[in-house]
């Protein structure tokens, strides 16, 4: 016997193993390219900036951290890009529960292909071209004040509608998954039993699909708190935590400032993901 068919058969019949050699090339990439650089972000950040000559200065200090949480511009921004966050997912998970619904219960088979293609064709268009339409749409001019008698203008309201149109679809997708694996039988045997419109809805429906819900809310959560291009296209004077991130890597050039900010979504992130990890929640995705 060959040494390839030996190896063969002993990787048949240790399936684990094989599964662990299919990822580990994937794993290590990983690693290397997104824990690697958050590592070295975190690193950055208790570093500093020269500023007589602009050079980076390896020396630890949790002077950026210090400048971070006493200055009161930056808290403002915080707040303010934690609560368009919280804003922007609430009202898709509102737009979207809805529509997820009907997509799983009502609509026919070929129906739901069309709507879920409905769907994510918007994700197909450009990030940019979407985001200008919103300008565009906001405008004086636009189609929001020809059909409202007014506009919103630019700022954080605009912020807030643009974002959640772009979002809007990594809502719908998780919900309507899991409501298309909520059994119809429940809803049934809860409408036999007496059970109300709404009492079916917050006894039976919610409480399955809360972990799609949960889903959902991590990317649009996430995607809003790392988003820095919508604000500076529709937010008027406004800025978020990417704002300052890009100022710094950019005009600036205070890199380690830029690092420092930036672990402020990411630390939101980690404690929203154990808040949720608590909630039970993730184990049923």
């Amino acid at each position: 016997m060959s040494i390839a068919a030996s190896v063969s058969g002993f990787l048949y019949r240790k399936p684990r193993l094989r599964l662990g050699m299919l990822l580990s090339a994937p794993l290590l990439w990983l690693g290397l390219a997104y824990l690697g650089a958050l590592a070295a972000l975190f690193v950055t950040a208790f570093w500093h900036t020269d500023t007589f000559t602009g050079q980076v200065v390896t020396e630890w200090s949790l002077d950026n951290f210090a400048t971070l949480f006493t200055d009161e511009v930056y808290r403002t921004i915080t707040f303010r890009t934690l609560g368009i966050a919280v804003a922007v997912t609430v009202i898709d998970a509102v737009i979207a529960f809805p529509m997820a619904f009907y997509m799983a219960k009502f609509a026919s088979p070929r129906a739901q292909r069309i709507l879920v293609i409905a769907v994510m064709t918007p994700l197909w268009a450009s990030y940019l071209v979407k985001a200008y339409s919103w300008r565009v749409m906001l405008s004086g001019n636009g189609l929001v004040g020809w059909l409202f008698g007014a506009t919103p203008g630019y700022g954080l309201t605009a912020t807030i509608l643009t974002l959640s149109y772009l979002w809007l679809p990594y809502m719908i997708l998780p919900i309507y998954a899991g409501l298309d694996r909520l059994p119809n039988s429940l809803v049934e045997a809860s409408s036999d039993l007496g059970g109300r419109s709404w009492r079916t809805f917050r006894s039976v429906v919610l409480p399955l699909t809360f972990p799609a819900i949960v889903a959902g809310s991590i990317f649009t959560f996430s995607l809003t708190l790392g988003d820095y291009i919508t604000v500076k296209i529709v937010g008027g004077a406004n800025q978020m935590l990417g704002n300052v991130v890009y100022d710094n890597i950019g005009a600036a050039n205070n890199l380690p400032f830029a690092a420092t900010v930036a672990t402020v979504p990411v630390v939101i992130m980690l404690v929203y993901l154990a808040a949720v990890r608590r909630t039970g929640a993730l184990d049923n995705l």
